[in-house]
């Protein structure tokens, strides 16, 4: 390619970077716009919903659909959820609670759920993650409901029998582990890993074949376990690329989790109820007597009516001992005819029900 021809197609993204920048400000201007119609309209005291869970899932998936590239269908989501977020902000900047500290997986779901304008607030546990959504110090929260390799999240699971929470979305992140190292790690002397036994237990087979020797310390969190390594000469974590950069550790090993497909699922709990999007999953909870067949009885009438159940988990009642409760997921909303014919026909032979809430299945 000749100098001429380079400096011509540099001269076309400069003004294609100027129509871009307009046409983004013209888009933040219109969001103020929404954001006053809105505030007009409220009755005294009322308080505005700025952030419509469907109404982000519809325009992502537009976007995807009519992406023709060169960037993939994901990348061009990405900039746009981003772009969406910062205008969402000049509204009212949504705030996230998390399992923290900051540099965790759940941190990386919610930011790429929400995207990097919102205002994120770590929390030591998951149950706290509940309550303060419950005490409306925040918008949302993100917890993690199950992993590929390891299943169920237990503590978030037994949280929602505790909470009365709407689950609002979800959100599906690639999990990649690292071996990370401080500045002063020695390496060959190495005696003990730090990580989160979700962590620790997807990585299993490669600390077995690379550290069988070395102490595995299991702590609240891979950032968590990032922050202690920068204090010690001797021990390594097990965590992200977030917390890598973030508490400026060395990778020695890049990927080293059992699985490559591992995977965590998040969901994002609020106050909200969030209307049918056509595209839908919802999550349930339901207690059936202690008898024979009671699994069966509970999952006929889904089969019956060819609903399609994506998770299925048990989980101890605190009702009484070996008593139990079902933790379902399947495709559609809670209000569609059919799902909740099957759910009243459920209702009359359960101990009880209760719908988590319905909400748009994962875009990103």
């Amino acid at each position: 390619m000749s100098e001429q021809e380079l400096k011509a197609l540099r001269v076309r993204i400069d003004s294609l970077d100027e129509k871009v920048l307009e046409l983004i400000s013209e888009r933040a201007r219109c969001a103020q716009e929404v954001a006053r119609v809105k505030t007009a309209s409220l009755a005294e005291g009322e308080e505005p919903v700025f952030y419509r869970p469907e109404r982000e899932a519809a325009v992502l998936k537009r976007v995807m659909e009519r992406n023709r590239g060169p960037l993939s269908n994901e990348e061009m989501a990405r900039l746009f959820r981003e772009i969406m977020s910062s205008c969402l902000a000049l509204e009212q900047p949504l705030k996230v609670a998390y399992l923290g500290p900051e540099g965790t997986f759940t941190q990386a779901a919610a930011l790429k759920h929400f995207g990097h304008a919102v205002i994120s607030k770590p929390m030591a546990a998951i149950d706290e993650v509940f309550r303060e959504v419950a005490a409306g110090a925040v918008n949302f929260g993100v917890v993690p409901v199950e992993n590929s390799t390891e299943g169920a999240v237990n503590h978030t699971l037994d949280s929602f029998l505790e909470h009365d929470m709407v689950i609002c979305g979800e959100v599906e992140l690639r999990i990649h582990h690292h071996l990370l190292v401080g500045e002063n790690t020695k390496t060959d002397s190495i005696s003990r890993i730090y990580s989160h036994a979700q962590s620790l237990a997807q990585c299993r087979k490669w600390l077995d074949a690379h550290y069988p020797n070395v102490e595995r310390v299991a702590v609240a969190s891979n950032a968590e376990a990032a922050k202690r390594v920068k204090g010690e000469w001797n021990s390594a974590a097990i965590a992200g690329d977030m917390a890598a950069g973030l508490y400026g550790l060395l990778r020695i090993a890049e990927k080293i989790e059992d699985r490559p497909d591992n995977s965590t699922r998040f969901l994002m709990i609020g106050n909200q109820e969030v209307p049918p999007t056509g595209d839908d999953k919802t999550s349930i909870i339901v207690s059936m007597s202690n008898k024979p067949g009671a699994l069966h009885e509970l999952l006929v009438p889904f089969h019956e009516n060819g609903i399609d159940l994506t998770r299925i988990e048990t989980r101890p009642s605190r009702s009484g001992k070996w008593t139990y409760v079902f933790f379902i997921d399947f495709v559609g909303h809670h209000r569609d005819p059919l799902i909740k014919a099957v759910l009243e026909r459920i209702s009359q032979e359960a101990v009880a029900l209760k719908v988590l809430g319905s909400y748009p299945k994962a875009v990103l």
